[in-house]
């Protein structure tokens, strides 16, 4: 079906209505509260229920599976715009070195060890299987839908016609599996008093249950800083936000002319340009009439509709094809990343493990915007700094992230999957271990 700008505001406009539908939901249903299920993901799977794969009630475009990788860079693309503090790349790894080196360790570690399982455990179970399956694990679990895509289409021009639809199939299981075993660890965290910005379940105030706020209790959206009879303030800050994501995805094009073989993620440009973009504001004195509560807000908007649209588009089919040995590795997988959280999180984070580590958790189980909204439920303000942290990680991550998905396909297809995943876990120890050297803890 031929695509018009018509069908993304049809998209827009239903997804819309899903969210308030998912509101409503939320600010009434106590087992939906108790569970901090946000309205973003009821309305994703009702977009998911109500779409062409089950009901056929809504006319959904195709191109709903698209929107929540545009949405994320705009989420990054407002990540530093209105920051007062000064962006310092010579100190960018003392601040958030152990993000980089945990979350690096998990995305190595989850690599090597289902290469292994894939190349000397699968062919003793599953005859005939192809070696690079367990590779598909992580590309979907870690990678997402578009690292699935990458890695399968590799694998598929090399003969295995199928690997494409196993990617994505793993990238749907590790979706819905990070959000809703994510909220449930959320949920435990609470109760347990691990999470710092939310203290205790019980304790909470009904406006976090219910997500409304009591007249009362209500705050201001952001401060005008400019004259709206020259431009309207949220204009102005949205404006800013565009321009950064116009610039990473021109960016992107010059890189991809420049060196075509190698696929940098536009999110990461759309952070470094929030970064140019207030330098800029800076250097004309223009940061100060940059309120960062209103970019903030923008950012998180985009979120909600990130993680509905990103759940509507799941494609349930292919889920029925390799059921078998999908589900052994998923298994495997849902409990190693718990098993990361648990264990490695509250023993390596210096501050705020909780939120860290469930920011990890949900980016190792299917896109980052799962990695966001887990956060954003423990952390519903981002008062803890662990998203901005994570944006400096990312500009490090990025890199690693190109790396292993160019180089992973091509080691197995050669025949080195072994050697290489086994260097992989080697990394993947020395980096908990130089993070242990080099960052305490606090008291955080």
């Amino acid at each position: 079906m031929e695509f018009h700008v018509l069908n993304a505001l049809y998209d827009l406009c239903m997804m819309s209505a899903l969210l308030f539908v998912g509101k409503v939901i939320r600010s009434k249903v106590r087992f939906v509260q108790k569970l901090y299920i946000p309205s973003a993901l009821i309305a994703g799977f009702l977009g998911l229920f109500l779409g062409n794969q089950f009901l056929d009630i809504l006319p959904f475009s195709n191109e709903i599976s698209s929107y929540s990788g545009i949405l994320i860079v705009v989420l990054f693309g407002s990540m530093f715009l209105g920051s007062k503090k000064k962006v310092s790349f010579s100190s960018m790894f003392k601040n958030v070195g152990d993000t980089f080196l945990v979350n690096g360790s998990s995305e190595i570690f989850q690599f090597a060890l289902f290469i292994l399982i894939g190349i000397l455990v699968l062919p003793l179970i599953f005859r005939g299987i192809n070696p690079a399956f367990g590779l598909l694990l992580p590309a979907g679990f870690v990678g997402g839908h578009g690292t699935a895509a990458a890695i399968g289409s590799v694998l598929a021009e090399a003969g295995w016609a199928d690997s494409v639809s196993i990617g994505q199939t793993f990238a749907t299981i590790g979706l819905i599996f990070g959000i809703v075993c994510g909220v449930v660890l959320i949920n435990i965290g609470a109760r347990r008093g691990e999470t710092k910005i939310i203290k205790d379940v019980k304790s909470l105030p009904d406006e976090m249950l219910s997500g409304l706020v009591p007249e009362d209790k209500s705050t201001s959206f952001g401060k005008c800083t400019v004259y709206s009879l020259s431009i309207d303030p949220l204009t102005w800050h949205l404006a800013l936000v565009l321009m950064s994501v116009g610039l990473a995805y021109l960016a992107n094009m010059g890189l991809k002319k420049i060196l075509p073989a190698v696929s940098f993620p536009t999110y990461g440009l759309a952070l470094l340009c929030s970064i140019l973009i207030q330098q800029v504001l800076r250097l004309f004195k223009l940061d100060v009439y940059v309120d960062k509560d209103i970019v903030t807000h923008i950012g998180s908007s985009a979120t909600d509709y990130l993680v509905a649209f990103g759940v509507a588009s799941i494609n349930v089919s292919v889920v029925l094809k390799y059921w078998i040995p999908i589900v052994v590795l998923s298994v495997l997988g849902m409990i190693l990343v718990v098993l990361w959280f648990r264990v490695i999180s509250p023993r390596f984070f210096r501050s705020y493990w909780f939120e860290r580590g469930i920011y990890i958790f949900g980016m190792s189980t299917g896109v980052l915007a799962t990695g966001v909204i887990l956060l954003r439920i423990c952390d519903p303000e981002f008062r803890s700094g662990v998203l901005e942290d994570f944006g400096f990680a990312w500009i490090f991550l990025s890199v690693l992230d190109m790396l292993l998905v160019s180089f992973s396909p091509m080691f197995i297809l050669n025949g080195w999957g072994i050697s290489y995943s086994c260097a992989l876990v080697l990394l993947s120890v020395h980096m908990l271990v130089m993070c242990k050297m080099l960052f305490r803890k606090n008291s955080l």
